[in-house]
């Protein structure tokens, strides 16, 4: 109990249930939502698997000191004070990021190179020499969230933000972001035990990561590094033990997950992405146009997709973009659970179909809704009657 510390887990807002659920299932203790984050406690282990294991996190921090400023001067000798030779070598690098809500303090990029300056000048008055900085590689990279006048330093334990799993090769315009990805096939209740389509899948996102909720494969076992390999304390056996116990509890998945573009250059990226992902085993990409298809077999279907907007959209007529949808849907796909994001909600209306749910969700910067149309084999109310 007593190697266990809190740590911060930083979402997507509107992801911060799944989130918690998804730690309370790795183990996590002391689960608290907040808002775009959940905070928990664990250990160095669980830390490395929170890392590996999440798929809705887009950082963990390990916050190691918090105290209230009233100005910058305040800031510089609270850093200064914080033993930091106990996490890096005065030979060592560093980064520093800050996060600013506050009236007194406005500048970020400022509040960032006066923490680098505290730490920095620790190090040349108590060994005669200074870290230097390193933005892209550095073997610590420190994260400063100012709220008001409440200042909590942490050690980003990441590095790049989780959503970077490492099997992309190759992208689209506007690709969706992995974690987006993985969050919305969660909220559509999608449980690996039907078969799955993205009728529009772009560079691949949607089908990877439904592939690696269906089969529960950790979502970034391929990333290239995690920010604590750097760190002095760093233990490569009980990581690797950790990336083991994770890699036992994937599942066998005897379902079909489907993907379609019309466009071939999509197509290429996508199995490329799905190939190095070594996912093709579950996955079929076919160069298809949505509307000019139909659903195959009887079973059920659960659909997620993302369809083309702003950029993507420039030379397509939106409202009959959207109605296109619906009738392809209500014609070619009964017995289907469809799914669609979009931040442009006008066009919704052009789909013609009533949804039954409507979650808010942001892509990027954009305000977003996911929405659901469940197609029925014949009417609404023949089922209904049965």
């Amino acid at each position: 109990m007593d190697n266990n510390f809190k740590m911060v887990a930083k979402t997507l807002y509107g992801f911060e249930e799944l989130l918690s659920k998804e730690l309370l299932q790795l183990g996590a203790q002391e689960i608290k939502k907040g808002v775009r984050n959940v905070s928990f406690v664990g250990d160095k282990g669980f830390m490395y698997k929170a890392n590996m294991g999440l798929r809705t996190a887009i950082k963990i921090l390990k916050p190691i000191k918090t105290f209230r400023i009233s100005n910058e001067k305040d800031l510089y000798n609270q850093v200064y004070k914080i033993n930091w030779e106990t996490y890096l070598k005065p030979e060592g690098s560093l980064a520093v990021d800050a996060t600013v809500h506050s009236h007194v303090f406005t500048h970020s990029k400022f509040i960032a190179l006066k923490t680098k300056d505290a730490i920095v000048d620790r190090f040349r008055d108590s060994a005669g020499v200074r870290p230097n900085v390193d933005l892209r590689f550095p073997d610590l990279k420190i994260n400063v969230h100012i709220d008001r006048q409440l200042c909590t330093i942490s050690l980003d334990t990441s590095g790049e933000s989780l959503h970077k799993r490492g099997y992309k090769t190759a992208t689209n315009i506007a690709p969706i972001n992995e974690v987006l990805a993985a969050g919305l096939i969660m909220l559509s209740g999608w449980d690996g035990q039907t078969d799955f389509m993205d009728p529009m899948c772009g560079s691949g996102t949607v089908l990877a990561e439904a592939a690696m909720i269906a089969c529960n494969i950790p979502p970034n076992l391929m990333r290239k590094e995690f920010a604590f390999e750097r760190w002095q304390d760093w233990d490569v056996d009980l990581f690797e033990k950790i990336e083991e116990s994770l890699l036992k509890k994937t599942r066998d998945f005897h379902y079909k997950i489907l993907g379609y573009d019309k466009s071939p250059s999509a197509v290429r990226k996508a199995t490329d992405n799905i190939k190095n992902a070594h996912l093709d085993e579950f996955i079929t990409i076919k160069h298809e146009d949505f509307f000019k298809t139909q659903k195959s077999g009887t079973d059920t279907l659960h659909m997620v997709f993302n369809p083309p907007y702003g950029e993507r959209l420039e030379n397509l007529n939106v409202e009959e973009f959207y109605g296109n949808i619906g009738t392809t849907l209500k014609h070619g796909y009964p017995k289907t659970n469809a799914w669609l994001i979009t931040s442009n909600l006008e066009a919704l209306k052009s789909v013609g179909l009533r949804p039954s749910r409507k979650i808010k969700v942001f892509n990027a910067k954009l305000e977003s809704r996911l929405v659901k149309y469940e197609m029925y084999e014949g009417s609404k109310k023949a089922k209904k009657n049965l």
